[in-house]
């Protein structure tokens, strides 16, 4: 009897009900898309602020040392190096798949055309790697550095003969794309076509850059590298990666697993240490941290879009909820009338209110699976990926916003007198 008066219910107030399941439906619809994007924006958010940069530097101790000593700026100190032939064990630490790009530098100074010194600069462009683990890798500058605004073209690694100029030094020297320069350091001399001319909007605007072979032959050290510059996927700093970063030896063993085990900035600074000989890596504080607070400040915009859109679902079910009971006053006056009590009356509208709920729940949810797809596909470019943790958390919202949009009208229904109703006041 008592589904057959829900049934009954159902289908006298479907206008209603279809309103109320809609109502639903675009809550847990948006609920559904932003808990699936916020739960797997932190890679993406990453993906994207990789394409302006580097966020790990590793130099020398030496050079660090000198740094941190006397306030020496690192990429000015020259005479410690790196061994090039190290570098592809970047790729075999523990967040190795969270190492997007890696370019090595060997930075000297170099006479042009014989006007005076020029920084110069060897880099690896775009290099093909076969690692000892079997990947193959093309990583270099041209990747991490792709915003610079470069009139002609960039180099390969395999342009011996070219160079690329910064605008800012082109433009002193008077220096166009397929002009030759010449450059000359410790009695070694090399003649270079410019093939790029590059506007970087910093420091590098003043440099030359070629590939690595002609800086370490010009500079006579084949096989060095001055500093290593690694754009890598990382977590937001907390209080435990900051503790690690000041002193990992402070962390007892279970901090120490969670944080060596976390992609903190700091766990893969230590961590490349681990693999290559005399380093230190540190982080560039400003794109770290930046990442971290634009990636908090996502997520809790979406979380905000979130709560405001299910409290707005909860208002449009209680509005609904109320005229339907409220048109219903003489039927549920006259059930009180023949001995029904207010709680299996209330268990009925609840049950009613349940189903049109739960019917709405399952078509937003694949709808907000759409919409998550949506966001991804126009905001970055890829597809979400679907949490089934998203699952539970919808289901459960649904059914208190639900609960919460009934209570106004649970309210009515225990506030009527069945007298007052029948008599039509």
């Amino acid at each position: 009897m008592f589904w057959r008066m829900v049934k009954g219910a159902l289908l006298r107030q479907k206008g209603k009900m279809l309103m109320i399941a809609f109502t639903i439906a675009l809550g847990s619809s948006l609920a559904t898309a932003m808990l699936n994007v916020m739960l797997d924006v932190g890679d993406k958010v990453n993906q994207e602020l990789k394409t302006y940069g580097a966020n790990i530097n590793v130099r020398a101790k030496e050079a660090s040392l000198l740094g941190d000593l006397y306030g020496v700026d690192e990429n000015t100190v020259e005479g410690q190096y790196l061994q090039e032939a190290e570098l592809g064990n970047i790729k075999t630490i523990f967040w190795a798949f969270n190492i997007v790009d890696f370019a090595p530098y060997l930075e000297t100074r170099a006479d042009l055309n014989g006007t005076g010194e020029a920084r110069l600069t060897g880099t690896w462009f775009n290099r093909h790697l076969d690692l000892p683990t079997g990947e193959r890798l093309n990583t270099g500058m041209a990747n991490m550095k792709n915003w610079w605004d470069v009139t002609g073209e960039w180099l390969t690694d395999e342009d011996t003969d070219a160079a690329m100029v910064g605008g800012a030094l082109a433009a002193r020297q008077n220096i166009q794309p397929g002009d030759e320069i010449a450059l000359t350091a410790g009695g070694r001399s090399v003649t270079l076509r410019v093939r790029g001319v590059f506007d970087a909007g910093g420091d590098e605007d003043e440099q030359i850059f070629v590939s690595l072979p002609v800086a370490q032959n010009l500079a006579g050290l084949p096989g060095l590298v001055s500093r290593v510059e690694v754009s890598a996927l990382t977590t937001p700093d907390n209080e435990l990666s900051r503790r690690a970063a000041q002193n990992p030896k402070s962390l007892s063993i279970k901090e120490w697993e969670t944080w060596y085990c976390t992609a903190y900035v700091s766990a893969i600074c230590y961590q490349i240490d681990e693999v290559l000989t005399g380093t230190v890596s540190k982080p560039i504080r400003q794109v770290a941290e930046s990442e971290g607070a634009i990636l908090e400040k996502t997520q809790l915009l979406m979380l905000l879009i979130t709560v405001l859109s299910l409290l707005g679902a909860a208002l449009g079910i209680s509005n609904l909820v109320t005229a339907s009971v409220m048109e219903r006053s003489r039927e549920i006056g006259l059930l009180k009338a023949v001995g029904a009590s207010s709680a299996p009356i209330s268990g009925l509208i609840l049950s009613e209110i349940m189903l049109t709920g739960l019917l709405g729940g399952v078509a937003g949810y694949f709808a907000g699976l759409g919409f998550a797809q949506i966001i991804g596909r126009s905001v970055f470019s890829a597809a979400i990926e679907i949490k089934p943790m998203v699952i539970p958390i919808v289901a459960v919202l649904v059914f208190v916003i639900t609960l919460a949009g009934s209570i106004p009208s649970i309210r009515y229904v225990l506030s009527l007198h069945p007298a007052e109703v029948l008599h039509g006041r």
